[in-house]
């Protein structure tokens, strides 16, 4: 597929904005939050269903965030939170992070969280990104790193999982250990002042490991990931009930620990 085309590996199945609903600003964007001020004006790129979104507004008002993603479906999502927060200073629009329909020296911070690793060229996105922030302003960008994923008890089958997730990721042009090189296409987008940093979600109480193993167990059977695991050839669907079935039995044990490392940068422009 052509390098700017990318398939979005997760799609938006249930057990997918189950995730993407429990993100806030302080536990998916606390690197940015100190360069926050009232009456800024952010962009929030592929904002999901919009909960970092209306922390990110909360945070600025009466500043603006406006708010973007590939399609109005999600948008309407994300519009819902904002309601629900009574929340006025938001704006909504659909477009490309490889071509932003915005003029230059828009916005005074930039923020993208878990994007880069589903685009077909982040360098680009990093480019359009730092073209609509205003000269000293910030773009930021957090992504995880699957292959330094983590867990216990070291449940064989979610072995298969990884290798079985990023192979997916990558024959749908994205990059799936984007978090560790965050660093380097920051540098290739142009950027020279950069803070880099790391972070991690920890899912070990018996509360949220069940949630975790149950979302995941869900998106590996019944999500757009697992159609394409199938359709592509990776994978059989008795494959991945089992997969599924291992997530289940890993989240019910009472040691269970898994770990989300992600990658940071903080780019001045």
């Amino acid at each position: 597929m052509p390098k700017e085309t990318a398939v979005y590996t997760h799609g938006h199945h249930e057990s997918v904005l189950r995730s993407h609903r429990w993100r806030t600003a302080a536990n998916s964007a606390a690197y940015l939050i100190g360069e926050l001020r009232p009456g800024m004006a952010v962009l929030d790129v592929g904002c999901g269903p919009g909960t970092i979104t209306a922390d990110l507004a909360a945070l600025v008002a009466p500043g603006r965030v406006t708010a973007v993603d590939t399609t109005g479906e999600i948008l309407d999502q994300a519009a819902e939170v904002a309601a629900e927060r009574s929340l006025d200073n938001i704006e909504f629009a659909t477009t490309d992070v490889h071509d932003l329909d915005f003029p230059d020296d828009s916005f005074d911070v930039v923020h993208a969280h878990q994007v880069l690793q589903h685009v077909g060229d982040p360098v680009q996105a990093l480019r359009e990104m730092r073209r609509v922030c205003r000269p000293g302003g910030i773009v930021a960008a957090r992504d995880s790193d699957y292959a330094a994923m983590a867990w216990y008890p070291e449940v064989p089958v979610m072995v298969e999982w990884q290798e079985l997730y990023r192979r997916v990721a990558r024959t749908n042009g994205g990059e799936p250990d984007a978090g560790r090189r965050l660093l380097s296409w920051a540098r290739q987008a142009g950027f020279t002042d950069i803070t880099p940093s790391a972070a991690a979600w920890c899912f070990a109480t018996p509360e949220n490991r069940v949630w975790w193993s149950g979302l995941w167990a869900d998106r590996t059977v019944g999500s757009v990931y697992a159609k394409l695991a199938v359709d592509g050839g990776h994978a059989t669907t008795e494959q991945l009930n089992d997969i599924a079935a291992a997530w289940r039995t890993w989240g019910e044990q009472d040691d269970a620990w898994f770990m989300v490392p992600h990658g940071e940068v903080l780019c001045r422009a």
